[in-house]
């Protein structure tokens, strides 16, 4: 087997390992503990109950707080429990700010869903990690396949630096629908079309990246080619699904489990099928499965053994009917499927579709620089030709595991990709924030490429870095004694937010630690808001502020190392960039000196004193 497969195998491993480990709750972990590293929400309040689309019980809840729920992605694999009951496997369709869903796999809802008590935690995700070895074990046997996936790990091929193509000659030739494209984003479009193997859309922040990938695929359809989107989460899959949508194009979005926004609701098997005659049979076996499970209910927790068997005799009548709901749904699927243009969804959402009897031209991945490797070859098999969009320079993909970060587990596919694909195309113009805020990410991240458009030239301060040093305002071990904060910044950020009269409904404080952001919300305005780097990745507002906590006396500067987080943070804000941190920490490493250097030059350097503390 090919040693980079092994690696990887290697790896899915550690991580499944780690995160048995790290998610349990036992005697070693307990609840507080989890909280408090963001992998438990409890208590929850349930406000809605309901059987979903195959027929399995739905839970809408609410949070009487504001959760750090950095981990809880919406698709992760989750557990419902209870102290002192058997806990219930399920997955988490949706959680937006204190609101959110998950769905249980189980026949019915459990007797104590609405008690005093039940929380939701992160459970291991086996699945997916079966699938992802399945996936790589059968490689070597689809030869085409290998070959692309030894060319991605051929080591003589490999360059530090991509070199960006050009295909000014078939530009002409394209009749652009969005005529608003810049030279880059159509060059990146013209290459999608003349595509015939693999392509990268390099799109640093603000480029434009989902209108260009949207323009390529009403391309491709006007060529005739059907197409799979999917990107790593099912907020980003949403995101292109609703360019799509709005283009007109007809597209079927599949696994999506949330049913929150009603525009792709319309779009899903679903809500597609919502009114067919196949619907009204599906709702009569609902109707039967609804019986049989009030007739188990009758027996409760505590019987002998010929209730037990009675009562698993009827769960078992209601498993049968829902492999019949999901039959019928299949088969009314493959109408549908049939007819898209383009299918959309997470790549085991579509790996689950069953799609590999239709043939695909051409498979769109955005967001690829936060989806694993693994998980890419899980639907590479589907289609011809591949696209991959993203940046590798902002953050990589979320992996437990240390040993299998060490590894390589968290590069992406993109990442994997970019060294030996020649096939390169950089979006090189940002619309997003003023030329000062995006200069230092473009001198140091994007070799000076990336351009700011000519609106956003500017207009006076736009950046601004408030020194600590010497101040006494030092990082400590939060309340849970797991996550750093500073309390020293957070009166700056009150400071900051009366003196220069910051709106808070137009700014947000982001930080890199999770304990920071939760005494954040408890000292600053319920309107502003308040987030990891990590979970605010893709947004953006009008002013941002940056708290970078770390302060002591060994310049020790822990995660702030990875340098991407960094260039995610500072990418966020369109009109005024607020850092603050304690040189004397941060200055001792490189990237953070040249950052000091460059707002020395361009921004403004202000220290602590000059608030009235």
């Amino acid at each position: 087997m090919h040693p980079q497969l092994q690696t990887l195998l290697q790896c899915i491993n550690l991580e499944e390992k780690e995160q048995a480990q790290r998610y349990s709750l036992d005697q070693q972990h307990t609840l507080k503990q989890l909280k408090a590293e963001g992998l438990a929400l409890h208590p929850i309040i349930v406000t809605r109950r309901s059987f979903g689309y195959a027929d399995y019980p739905e839970i809408s809840f609410k949070l009487s707080f504001p959760p750090e729920a950095n981990m809880f992605k919406d698709g992760a694999a989750i557990e419902c429990f209870m102290a002192g009951e058997e806990p219930v496997k399920g997955v988490l369709m949706s959680l937006d700010g204190k609101n959110g869903e998950f769905r249980l796999f189980a026949p019915d809802f459990p007797d104590w869903i609405e008690d005093n008590g039940v929380g939701i935690k992160l459970a291991p995700d086996t699945r997916t990690t079966s699938i992802m070895k399945k996936v790589l074990n059968e490689l070597e046997t689809n030869k085409p396949l290998f070959r692309l996936f030894e060319q991605l790990h051929d080591e003589a091929i490999k360059s530090t630096a991509p070199s960006y193509g050009k295909y000014s000659n078939t530009i002409s030739s394209i009749n652009f629908r969005n005529n608003l494209l810049n030279e880059s984003q159509q060059q990146a479009v013209a290459a999608i079309a003349e595509n015939e193997n693999i392509t990268i859309v390099h799109g640093p922040p603000g480029t434009g990246k989902t209108t260009t990938l949207i323009e390529a695929i009403f391309q491709l359809i006007k060529a005739g080619e059907k197409i799979l989107v999917s990107a790593p989460s099912n907020t980003a899959v949403d995101n292109i699904s609703k360019g799509l949508i709005q283009q007109g194009i007809k597209l079927l979005r599949v696994g999506n489990t949330s049913k929150v926004d009603e525009t792709i609701f319309a779009h899903t098997p679903e809500g597609k099928l919502a009114n067919s005659k196949q619907q009204k049979e599906i709702k009569q076996l609902k109707i039967r499965a609804e019986e049989f499970r009030k007739m188990a209910l009758k027996y409760k927790r505590s019987f002998g053994k010929a209730e037990r068997e009675q009562r698993n005799l009827l769960f078992k009548e209601v498993k049968n009917i829902r492999t019949e709901i999901k039959k019928l749904q299949a088969y009314n699927e493959e109408k549908l499927f049939e007819e898209a243009d383009v299918i959309a969804g997470t790549p085991i959402g579509l790996y689950d579709a069953h799609i590999n009897r239709l043939t695909f031209q051409t498979l769109v991945i955005d967001e690829a620089g936060q989806c694993i490797e693994p998980l890419a070859w899980c639907i590479f098999p589907l289609a011809n030709k591949i696209v991959l969009a993203g940046d590798h320079w902002q953050l990589p993909p979320t992996v437990l595991s240390h040993e299998a970060a060490r590894l390589g587990f968290n590069r992406s596919i993109l990442e994997a990709a970019i060294e030996t694909v020649p096939a390169v195309f950089l979006l090189n113009t940002q619309y997003r924030m003023r030329e000062v805020i995006a200069g230092f990410s473009s001198n140091y991240f994007y070799n000076s490429l990336l351009l700011t458009a000519a609106h956003l030239g500017n207009s006076s301060t736009h950046i601004t870095f408030i020194d600590t040093a010497g101040s006494g305002y030092n990082e400590e071990r939060g309340p849970d004694g797991t996550s750093l904060q500073n309390e020293g910044e957070l009166r700056i950020v009150q400071k900051l937010m009366e003196t220069e009269m910051l709106n808070p409904v137009t700014s947000a404080l982001i930080s890199p630690y999770a304990g920071q952001v939760a005494a954040a919300r408890e000292m600053l305005p319920k309107q502003l808001r308040i987030s990891t780097i990590d979970s605010f990745q893709g947004q953006e507002k009008e002013t941002i502020i940056v708290s970078l906590v770390r302060s002591n006396d060994d310049g020790d500067i822990g995660f702030l190392k990875d340098y991407r987080r960094m260039n995610v943070a500072i990418t966020r804000a369109k009109e005024q960039l607020f850092v603050i941190g304690d040189s004397a920490t941060i200055g001792a490493d490189s990237f953070y000196n040249t950052f000091l250097t460059y707002i020395e030059k361009q921004g403004t350097y202000r220290t602590v004193w000059e608030f009235d503390m």
